[in-house]
């Protein structure tokens, strides 16, 4: 059932967005929506307590949103606490997210390093990613793991490119197990 309406919800918003011509501009609310979320515990505590009715929650939604995002985003909100499906907001967020990007073709990637990449090699990291993928636009996340000793990991969706020391060394050692004297 969850699955479902997480989809369902999902979907409709970002045909909302399409109809509007605004996937980029909902994108960014939704962004921010989920920002103010996260940083604001109480809010969900409060939106999430049964023990308030669905009025106290439509009055709280807007209170807190009416006028500061965008309207059609604020109905929406709206709609999720009259149907009661506004604890799977989180999940319909993510998934909203995830359909707005395939749609504009923005894709993510992680780069994890032995140390800090400086923004020369990141600029070209991300060159390199946007040539080889094609995509429009890749966001790109870095990390530092000092355990690869050198060279990094890159992950896309379900594609891993592992150039890192580590695991080179990992491959000898394996391969000189494997020859027999």
């Amino acid at each position: 059932m969850a699955k479902s309406a997480i989809t369902t919800y999902g979907e409709a918003l970002f045909q909302t967005a399409l109809e509007s011509s605004s996937c980029f501009q909902m994108l960014d609310e939704v962004k921010l929506l989920k920002r103010i979320l996260a940083e604001n515990g109480e809010l969900k505590s409060i939106m999430l307590n049964p023990r308030f009715s669905k009025e106290e929650h439509l009055s709280i939604i807007e209170n807190v949103f009416k006028g500061r995002i965008d309207e059609r985003l604020y109905a929406f909100l709206e709609l999720l606490v009259q149907k009661g499906r506004y604890n799977y907001l989180d999940e319909i967020l993510d998934y909203f997210i995830v359909l707005v990007k395939d749609h504009l073709q923005i894709g993510q990637a992680t780069v994890t390093s032995a140390t800090e990449i400086d923004e020369d090699i990141r600029k070209s990291i991300k060159d390199k990613l946007l040539a080889t993928t094609g995509y429009k636009g890749i966001e790109v996340v870095y990390e530092v793991d000092p355990s690869l000793i050198g060279g990094m990991v890159i992950r896309i969706k379900d594609r891993i490119v592992d150039n890192s020391v580590k695991t080179k060394l990992e491959n000898i050692i394996r391969d000189l197990h494997k020859i027999q004297v």
